[in-house]
């Protein structure tokens, strides 16, 4: 029997940041499946985490856990993909240093991916945007930092993990305001700022106590703002936005959608999809094409461009009761006995 701990320390410790340099993020969101699951494991198996060995992961209880993920944690298809392809990455690391688990690890690989809805994106519209950008009070130093963030993961169409990330030196003011990010998958991008953005930046910095944490936004202990340090002051300042512009109470409002609403007004700005694109650092046009789809504009230019087929007219006749009863019903009784 193999020890789980040895190994998947070494899977999270050693191979995903060094051997596969996976950002911080991949490597925290690897770690919390594996918490799940290894509690899981062990209260099935009534044994404790640190006692369980890989063998003891054999696809039957993988598919427990997945069924738990979804009916008792009430997950939905795609974080329950995410759980699993964080488990066929371990198993897949396995398979060259215990050799004796590879008929175990085909197996878990051979367990499919749910499909998932592909719901159209929420996204806010121009006066919910500026009545969120309103919100923070300028008078105090956390509006001023708040207000900052706010424009710069809209203007910059920023993922939350990007936002909090940023360090004072990857701000730039000359010969223009720009930024420069490091994105998923380690792609780099430069964005110009707004004016607007850049005068909130600006005010921000001016603040800014030099505490010895590099990066660019941080919390009320002079530390680094967290990813949910961001989505609190988010909800904050989009409950009171509510009051000032009511429609952002029907919607749900994640730090994400604001990067939407980014993607969103260029598209209808430029109609030129490739730019998207190349703004949020997709890898992939396909990963843009989302936009499209929940984009009203394109779908009314395209029915512009149609020409709808002509209608031939005609008088209308009240079908007879009966005959509508009788033929609503089956008509001739040996096609109920045809098979």
């Amino acid at each position: 029997m193999s020890s789980l701990a040895v190994h998947l320390s070494a899977f999270l410790r050693e191979y995903l940041p060094i051997e596969r340099r996976a950002s911080s993020h991949t490597c925290e969101t690897y770690a919390y499946a594996f918490q799940l699951l290894v509690c899981f494991a062990a209260d099935h198996l009534k044994t404790l985490p640190s006692s369980l060995a890989i063998e003891q992961l054999d696809a039957p209880i993988i598919l427990k856990f997945l069924r738990h993920l979804e009916t008792t944690r009430h997950c939905g298809p795609k974080t329950r993909n995410a759980r699993l392809a964080a488990i066929k990455a371990f198993f897949r690391f396995l398979e060259h240093r215990v050799v004796s688990c590879l008929d175990q690890a085909r197996s878990i690989h051979a367990i499919p991916m749910k499909k998932a809805d592909d719901r159209l994106i929420d996204y806010l519209t121009r006066p919910e945007m500026q009545a969120l950008l309103d919100t923070p009070d300028t008078r105090r130093i956390e509006g001023l930092r708040d207000r900052a963030m706010l424009h710069l993961a809209f203007a910059a169409g920023l993922r939350v993990s990007e936002l909090v990330g940023l360090s004072v030196r990857d701000i730039e003011f000359h010969p223009r305001p720009m930024i420069h990010v490091l994105g998923k998958g380690r792609r780099e991008r430069r964005l110009p700022l707004w004016k607007e953005t850049a005068t909130a930046l600006r005010a921000w910095l001016a603040v800014r106590s030099p505490p010895h944490a590099p990066e660019l936004f941080l919390n009320a202990q002079g530390q680094s703002l967290s990813r949910a340090g961001f989505e609190y002051i988010l909800a904050k300042h989009v409950k009171t936005a509510t009051a000032t512009v009511p429609s952002l109470a029907t919607k749900r409002i994640s730090p994400h959608v604001l990067r939407h609403s980014c993607a969103m007004h260029t598209l209808q700005a430029t109609h030129d999809v490739r730019k998207v694109s190349l703004w949020l650092g997709h890898a992939t046009l396909q990963s843009t094409e989302i936009y499209l789809r929940a984009d009203p504009a394109e779908k009314l230019e395209a029915l512009a461009a149609m020409t709808a087929p002509s209608i031939k007219r005609g008088r209308f006749h009240a079908p007879d009761k009966l005959l509508a009863l009788l033929r609503s019903s089956s008509a001739d009784p040996r096609s109920r006995y045809a098979q």
